[in-house]
């Protein structure tokens, strides 16, 4: 089965504010990397669709999601602020939609059979927003989404998140624990694992080897070497105990040696190997099915060969 990309050019559409790293551009300099791979002719390529609403309450609670949609700019009204370093403008709205359409899309496309896996190159992103608000640049946290839609739709029982973006998915914790009330003692058939450079935003993060949580800390003069090793010890016996049917990515590429966000010294190498790792347990456990979530990566070049890297290996060149 072929590898999709998902996406909508209504998701370039959010501006947060001149030179804000989290911009349109992001998609443009992947778009350009994938024509310049040759890979926007191996993909199937997709448009995403919003979102129904009513999903957006599985990962939220209903008063979060009414002070989003009910405080959000029409065309020429000021900018809003939701919440942490969340801005939206008259144009955001729209692009939240899209990019979380585009995560429940690619569920069904993987689920349907219709591809093996996927990546939404869709902004703005997700793993910081938290059950009941936005923060860190997010609004909804459309892996969590995506998760509960798997379970609830296709009733899988066991659904793994991995995060490999530079900043802790905080959000995507704070929605498995108190929003899908998973602990140690009952699981509800999640597993979330995450490596984050620390101390590093969003700061107060408890390491953890006991799931549903992995939490595997970084050191800031962490290299690709260190990296393998921490999450080949952490995570990766961890997924295989699992078991997952289905794996979701928070795929950010801010650890990158040349994304000024952290000092986590990462490459497009160390991307293509966990993306392979995962692959494995994905065809050992799931049918192979993997969705992948665009989250961080500022530095436009480095972010493009990124998710060409990363592509690969979903389709497995």
């Amino acid at each position: 089965m072929p590898v999709g990309i998902i996406g909508h050019y209504r998701c370039g559409e959010h501006n947060m504010g001149e030179h804000h790293p989290e911009n349109g551009k992001r998609l443009t300099a992947i778009s350009d990397q994938l024509i310049r791979s040759g890979l926007d002719y191996v993909v199937r390529q997709f448009d995403s669709k919003p979102i129904d609403k009513s999903l957006l309450a599985l990962a939220h609670t209903q008063e979060h999601i009414d002070f989003v949609f009910d405080n959000a700019p029409s065309e020429g009204e000021e900018n809003f602020i939701v919440g942490e370093d969340s801005v939206m403008n008259d144009k955001t709205l729209t692009s939240i939609m899209y990019s979380a359409g585009a995560a429940v899309d690619a569920v069904d496309l993987v689920m349907d059979g219709t591809l093996s896996a996927a990546f939404c190159t869709t902004r703005p992103p997700g793993h910081h927003a938290e059950h009941d608000k936005g923060m860190g640049f997010c609004f909804f946290n459309n892996v969590a989404v995506a998760a509960a839609y798997a379970k609830q739709k296709y009733g899988l029982k066991r659904v793994a998140i991995v995060d490999f973006d530079v900043h802790h998915g905080n959000g995507t914790e704070d929605i498995i624990t108190n929003h899908f009330n998973a602990t140690p003692e009952d699981d509800k058939g999640y597993l979330f694992c995450s490596s984050y450079q620390y101390p590093l935003y969003p700061f107060e993060i408890q390491e953890s080897d006991i799931p549903p949580i992995i939490n595997t800390p970084l050191a800031a003069t962490t290299k690709g070497e260190q990296f393998r090793e921490k999450l080949t010890a952490h995570w990766l016996p961890a997924l295989h105990k699992f078991k997952p049917e289905l794996i979701l990515i928070s795929a950010g590429f801010d650890a990158h040696i040349e994304d000024e966000m952290s000092h986590v010294s990462l490459t497009e190498a160390d991307y293509r190997w966990i993306t392979d790792e995962l692959k494995i347990i994905a065809d050992e456990y799931g049918e192979g099915r993997i969705v992948s979530l665009l989250e961080g990566g500022y530095a436009p070049s480095a972010l493009g060969r990124s998710v060409v890297a990363h592509v690969n290996g979903l389709i497995g060149n």
